[in-house]
């Protein structure tokens, strides 16, 4: 009974060796005899106890992988200390099972040779201005050597770039000054743009001015002109009026008694202003007088006739 039972137990424990049950999202890799058999699918999967084995077992899951800190040296010869973080996942077990040693140990080694040959096709100041496309070629670059692996990396992060010390005093010292540049220069901006605008104050200042003075001009001139108008108009007709009355009757002798007056009261008017004038002769003969004056008006009267009578306002000169 002893042997049966030795015999029934193996056998139970070969059957329950046998029967493997895999999670969600893993891949099993069997071996017989040591030679690659099949790859085992989520759920339950029985093997041939002692003559095949599970070999390997990858996660699919994504798996984010810390990026030790390296040194890399710029284009311009500056010597920077990186790290990252790589995300990764397998996407073929079997080639991530026979294609490499340790997949996950080799994708880091391959993320850090890379990220030092990248850093070394850019300068300083492109590091830190282009990190997108600096992570971009660190993950092209790793899916193209990783694929023979059966590994797919999603996407790298560079976490830190640091300089060495008497870099980051330069460069913050170069930050001080173009700080103190772009001060600088907006400053005199200022000035210039104050300055201009002073300047077409007093330009727009000028022109109203010289506009104003020249409407007051305008003006003036306007109102000397129309008051000359009126003044000759009124003149003319003045002269009209005292036209159409000589002409009536009468007239003439009031005009002849208005200058004959007029005459007299000349010479009263000189003698009250000065202490020597001239007189006529028969100044005493205040008769005489009038008719002199009644003759100049005859005269003046006759020639006036004569240029209405087609001889022209010019024709007695």
């Amino acid at each position: 009974m002893e042997p049966l039972l030795a015999i029934a137990v193996i056998a139970v424990i070969g059957i329950l060796m046998g029967v493997k049950t895999v999670p969600q999202q893993q891949a099993w890799i069997v071996e017989t005899l040591g030679k690659f058999d099949r790859r085992l699918e989520p759920g339950l999967s029985i093997i041939i106890p002692f003559i095949q084995k599970v070999a390997y077992k990858h996660s699919l899951k994504e798996n984010a992988l810390d990026v030790p800190e390296q040194a890399g040296i710029t284009r311009d010869n500056v010597t920077l200390t990186l790290d990252g973080v790589l995300y990764v996942r397998i996407v073929d077990p079997v080639a991530a099972s026979y294609g490499v040693t340790n997949p996950i140990y080799a994708v880091q080694l391959l993320a850090q040779t890379t990220m030092r040959s990248e850093i070394g096709k850019l300068t300083l100041d492109k590091t830190f201005e282009e990190r997108e496309t600096l992570n971009a070629n660190i993950v092209a670059a790793i899916n193209q050597a990783a694929q023979a692996w059966g590994i797919q990396c999603m996407r790298y992060e560079i976490k830190n770039i640091t300089p060495p010390t008497s870099v980051l005093k330069a460069m913050e010292l170069q930050m001080a000054a173009d700080r103190q540049k772009r001060a600088t220069i907006l400053e005199s901006e200022g000035k210039m743009q104050a300055q201009i605008n002073v300047a077409q104050a007093s330009k727009q200042q000028v022109v109203l001015a010289s506009e104003g003075a020249l409407t007051d001009q305008v003006n003036r001139a306007k109102g000397e002109a129309e008051a000359i108008l009126a003044v000759a108009d009124a003149t003319g007709k003045g002269i009209e009026m005292v036209a159409s009355a000589i002409v009536k009757q009468g007239g003439s002798d009031a005009v002849a008694l208005r200058i004959a007056e007029q005459y007299v009261g000349a010479f009263r008017e000189l003698a009250k202003e000065s202490t020597t004038i001239l007189l006529p002769a028969n100044a005493g003969d205040a008769g005489s007088m009038v008719a002199q004056a009644l003759t100049v008006f005859d005269a003046i009267k006759n020639k006036t006739a004569a240029g209405a009578a087609g001889k022209g306002p010019w024709a007695g000169a």
